[in-house]
C-alpha cells in the first residue's frame, strides 16, 4: 500500500481577554522555621489585601514554592571555607481576572504598598483556552488536508482513506508578556493613588502541527 505523510501547520491571532498577574515573594533568615513562618505571614498579607480589591483568597494561586539553603565563604588556616548562613525562600503565585485597566491600575498602586513587596511580572492571556487550542488543531487538520490535495493531484494521484493521525500532545503558550522581567513597584504617595495604565496587549499569536497519513492510488 501507498501511502502520503503530510504535516499541517495551524496558526490563529487570539485578542487576549485574561490579564494575569504574577508575584514572587522572597525572603530569609538564619532559622528554617522562621524562614517558613515569614513566608505564611507574606503570603497571608497578599491575600488580605486582594481581598479588598474583591478578590476571593483563594484565586491566588501558588505556582512554585521552594526554600534554599544560603552559604557565605570564610578563610580558615589559608583555606576557603563554606558555611551555612539561613535560608530563603521564594514563592511564585498568580491571579488572573478578565483584563480592565483601571482595576489593574488600582491593584498594582496597592501592590506597591504592600509590606511584603512582592516582584510582579504582567501577562495576558485567553479566558477560553480549551476553545483556543482546539480551533488551532482544527486549522493544523484543514492546512494537512489541503497540502495533501495539491500533492496528489500534482502527482496523478488519487488521496485513498485516511489511515493516521499524529500529534505530538504539547501545550500552545497562549499569553504574550508586555512585562516579563520582575519590577518591584515604587510606592505611591498617597494611599489612593493608582497607577495610571493604558495597555493594549498584542494578539496572542500560536502555531501548532499535526501529521496525517493517506493511502493513495
Amino acid at each position: 500500500m501507498r501511502t502520503i505523510r503530510v504535516t499541517g501547520r495551524g496558526k490563529l491571532k487570539l485578542r487576549p481577554d485574561m490579564t494575569v498577574v504574577t508575584m514572587e515573594l522572597s525572603g530569609g533568615s538564619p532559622d528554617y522555621a522562621e524562614t517558613l513562618r515569614r513566608s505564611s505571614e507574606d503570603t497571608e498579607s497578599l491575600r488580605d489585601l486582594l481581598a479588598g480589591f474583591g478578590f476571593d483568597r483563594a484565586e491566588l494561586k501558588t505556582l512554585s514554592f521552594h526554600v534554599d539553603t544560603e552559604y557565605e565563604s570564610y578563610q580558615e588556616g589559608g583555606a576557603y571555607k563554606q558555611r551555612l548562613v539561613g535560608y530563603k525562600f521564594y514563592h511564585t503565585l498568580k491571579l488572573e481576572f478578565p483584563s480592565d485597566n483601571a482595576r489593574l491600575g488600582k491593584l498594582l498602586s496597592a501592590l506597591a504598598r504592600c509590606p511584603a513587596q512582592p516582584e510582579l511580572r504582567l501577562s495576558y492571556t485567553v479566558r477560553d483556552r480549551e476553545a483556543a487550542k482546539n480551533a488551532l488543531l482544527a486549522a493544523a487538520v484543514t492546512d494537512a488536508q489541503a497540502k495533501a490535495a495539491v500533492l496528489a493531484a500534482s502527482a496523478g494521484l488519487a488521496l485513498g482513506a485516511l489511515q493516521s493521525i499524529d500529534y505530538a500532545l504539547g501545550e500552545p503558550e497562549l499569553a504574550v508578556r508586555p512585562m516579563n522581567r520582575g519590577v518591584m513597584l515604587a510606592k505611591s504617595a498617597a494611599p489612593e493613588a493608582a497607577y495610571d495604565l493604558n495597555i493594549q496587549p498584542d494578539d496572542v499569536e500560536v502555531t501548532d502541527t499535526v501529521t496525517l497519513v493517506w493511502e493513495i492510488a
